[in-house]
């Protein structure tokens, strides 16, 4: 995406109105008692948002202007069903709202094709789970929306996993500071083909390395466990253990 780009969909963006937390309470309060220009002016208000949230989704070669009114969509959903009484911030259900159309934007352009009856099955659940989460004021368990939809589980998981779009190992899920924590940081190697020569030579490298660092090297190629894994087993959090690692991983090579 060109981030230098004024202009998408004939909207100059340098011109988008923000609106304050409390400028947007009003205006649900105003929308709920029948003022339908509030509506317009929460539309108006948040475009900026939307902005914000596809530019997440630049570099896969789609157009901008296209996810920019997709992400509206999801904006204009977001206002609808908003409940003003919950004292949930807007922006953060916004968010996962205009999220959700995008990726399922993306989903329906995939060149990977899904069979039609695999994907109903699938965005019905989808639409089950966001009455039950509005429902339920929480995010609503598979078996719950299994049950809403009269069907086995497993036909709801394996329709969700069928559409769900493949990302990078190396896409960030996390940040803090400078840790960023990716997907690869994630995923555990429990059935390594590194040769017995290898690990040897592994181990004699870990004697010259701190305890911590030792101990998170041994818990994460040694025994395959997750990041989150060794957080939980050392009692500190997983950007610590992210930091370590990496450190511990320069030493040995050097």
């Amino acid at each position: 995406m060109n981030y230098n780009k004024v202009e998408i969909c004939g909207i100059n963006t340098a011109n988008l109105k923000v609106l304050k937390e409390s400028e947007k309470i009003e205006l649900f309060h105003r929308l709920k008692s029948g003022e339908k220009s509030a509506r317009e002016k929460l539309i108006n208000g948040n475009l900026k948002l939307v902005l914000s949230v596809i530019q997440r989704f630049s570099g896969r070669g789609e157009n901008m202007d296209d996810l920019f009114q997709v992400g509206c969509i999801g904006l204009i959903k977001a206002i609808d069903n908003f409940n003003v009484d919950l004292n949930y911030k807007f922006s953060t259900y916004a968010v996962a709202m205009i999220i959700g159309e995008v990726r399922r934007y993306l989903r329906d352009n995939n060149p990977l094709r899904v069979s039609r009856s695999l994907r109903d099955t699938a965005y019905k659940a989808m639409q089950t789970k966001e009455a039950l989460q509005n429902q339920l004021n929480r995010e609503p368990t598979i078996e719950e929306i299994a049950k809403k939809m009269q069907v086995n589980k497993e036909e709801v998981v394996i329709a969700l996993e069928a559409i769900v779009e493949p990302i990078s190992i190396y896409e960030p899920v996390y940040s803090e500071g400078g840790d960023t924590i990716y997907v690869c940081d994630q995923i555990g190697d429990k059935n390594s083909d590194v040769s017995w020569v290898n690990v040897l030579n592994f181990k004699e490298q870990l004697k010259a390395l701190p305890p911590r660092e030792k101990q998170i090297i041994r818990l994460r190629f040694l025994q395959g466990k997750t990041q989150t894994e060794v957080a939980e087993e050392i009692g500190i959090s997983q950007a610590q253990v992210s930091r370590l690692e990496k450190s511990a991983l320069k030493r040995v090579k050097e």
